[in-house]
């Protein structure tokens, strides 16, 4: 019925402006333009001969019906001169030449289940993934939001009924290339992508998904790579100088015990990180074995030292490189391994990696009863254990999520690798009035808290002689709900 409407009402405005211009010859012509608000993303594609090829694209791989359903959604909309250079670019005159698995990654690309409008937009990427997974990066060219280093943003923000849509005079092609590959064919960065062949590091950064139970699990990462004008600053202008810079050893680098090894696996970050999405805390490197510290103020700092105020920074345009599996930064100095002063930690008891696989992780509730074989790093005894979350009215709930339990229950976490030192620990976790008990590393703390509605739990102080890992179990002693959000480390100086 609704096609019917446009359909009609399509014809009799093209009635009425003929009518117009053949009384009016003194008068523009007058362009009929639908009111996108009262169209969903497919109607407005079709109703514009601008976007005939993306319409087409919609079609053939049956999208079209995607995006006229409720969402919200955005849509990035190339123009057909976009899809006519993206054609060429690949050697092919139309889209009947691209395979339909390829046609369906390409619209994908440009979709966010989300509804993204340009003043969400800023330096680093868009924080909501696409339809495939990736992240969108987003940079500025004076006042010009530009899309994956390449597409720009020529009309903002146009409402529909189920979403909104931006005009860009590229096509946003799908990531294809592992981070080491983008380093690698990225040039002026030659020595650091030889020292990562060198080191064996290039194998595990070319690793895009890997099976995960009876799915494929995503790798994410961040590079910070060093240029090679940097390395020739230090006098090193090839890889054997690199390698004999940092060891004497050149028969062991691909040992983390080597300092080479140390050396390039310290560029290397777990997880993806983008500029705007960098915090005031210590991220952790590969291998977990050591951590650098951002801060975030009047610039990007990476091991920001306060009494000296130094600290190696972000080349910002050659920062934001996309990758399937990640993001290239470049750095404006070595960056050597350094560990960093011990910095407050606030971890959240969902942040595993087992866990964030989960198509509910974000979005719903999840039960789980095998307390002991569903996760590496979450252990539990009770009726289930249930994944918590719910997008409004949280309180302080970091992201909107927790782990609960409900009953007599205990629950164990282990958490990442925590720096050696003094800490005090403290708790975000709620409970029905129950009565529990803290252990930590096995050993039982003596305390016995009421889990009063509080903000924070103080549960002591803690002194650590090496950087490892470290078990938190609580055990109820009491009948009654647990929400367990975050465990602080604070540094005791």
């Amino acid at each position: 019925m609704k096609k019917i409407i446009y359909q009609l009402l399509r014809v009799s405005g093209l009635f009425l402006i003929s009518t117009f211009v053949l009384n009016s010859c003194n008068e523009d012509p007058v362009k009929w333009d639908p009111r996108s608000t009262e169209l969903v993303i497919t109607q407005y594609v079709d109703a514009n001969s601008e976007f005939s090829e993306f319409s087409q694209l919609l079609k053939s791989t049956g999208l079209n019906s995607l995006m006229s359903v409720r969402g919200p959604y955005t849509l990035f909309l190339p123009t057909n001169a976009a899809m006519t250079e993206f054609y060429a670019s690949r050697g092919v005159s139309s889209q009947a030449a691209l395979s339909d698995e390829y046609k369906r990654q390409l619209v994908l690309n440009h979709v966010i289940p989300m509804k993204i409008e340009t003043g969400d937009i800023g330096l680093g990427a868009i924080r909501n993934q696409n339809a495939l997974g990736d992240f969108l990066v987003t940079e500025f060219d004076a006042a010009d939001i530009i899309l994956n280093k390449k597409s720009k943003i020529i009309r903002r923000n146009v409402q529909t009924a189920n979403g909104v849509i931006h005009h860009v005079n590229k096509v946003v092609e799908p990531f294809e290339k592992s981070v080491f590959q983008v380093v690698k064919e990225t040039p002026g960065f030659s020595l650091f992508a030889q020292g990562l062949e060198r080191t064996g590091l290039k194998d595990t950064l070319s690793i895009i998904e890997f099976p995960f139970g009876t799915r494929k699990a995503r790798t994410r990462y961040t590079i910070l790579a060093v240029a090679d004008t940097t390395f020739n600053r230090f006098g090193i202008t090839n890889i054997d100088q690199l390698i004999a810079y940092f060891t004497n050893d050149p028969t062991t680098i691909r040992s983390l015990k080597n300092d080479f090894y140390r050396y390039m696996e310290y560029h290397c970050l777990a997880g993806t990180h983008y500029l705007n999405t960098f915090e005031n805390r210590l991220y952790p490197t590969l291998s977990y074995d050591n951590n650098i510290l951002v801060t975030v103020d009047d610039d990007y700092k990476l091991n920001f030292i306060p009494s000296t105020r130094q600290y190696t920074g972000f080349i910002i345009h050659h920062s934001n490189y996309p990758a399937k599996n990640g993001t290239i930064h470049a750095v404006n100095d070595l960056l050597p391994v350094f560990q960093p002063r011990a910095t407050a930690l606030v971890w959240e008891t969902t942040d595993h990696f087992d866990m964030k696989q989960g198509d509910y992780f974000g979005k719903f509730y999840m039960r789980w009863f095998d307390g002991q074989n569903t996760f590496k790093n979450v252990k539990w005894e009770g009726d289930y254990l249930l994944y918590y979350w719910k997008n409004r009215n949280t309180g302080k709930l970091m992201n909107d999520d927790c782990l609960s339990m409900s009953g007599w229950w205990w629950v164990e976490v282990k958490t990442p690798k925590i720096m050696k030192g003094k800490y005090r620990i403290t708790s975000n976790l709620w409970g029905g009035q129950i009565d529990y008990a803290v252990y930590v590393d096995g050993v039982n703390t003596a305390l016995v808290k009421r889990a009063d509605p509080a903000e924070t739990t103080s549960w002591g102080e803690f002194e650590w002689t090496e950087t490892t890992q470290h078990t938190i179990k609580v055990v109820a002693i009491s009948p009654g709900l647990l929400f367990w959000d975050t465990i602080i480390f604070t540094p005791i100086n």
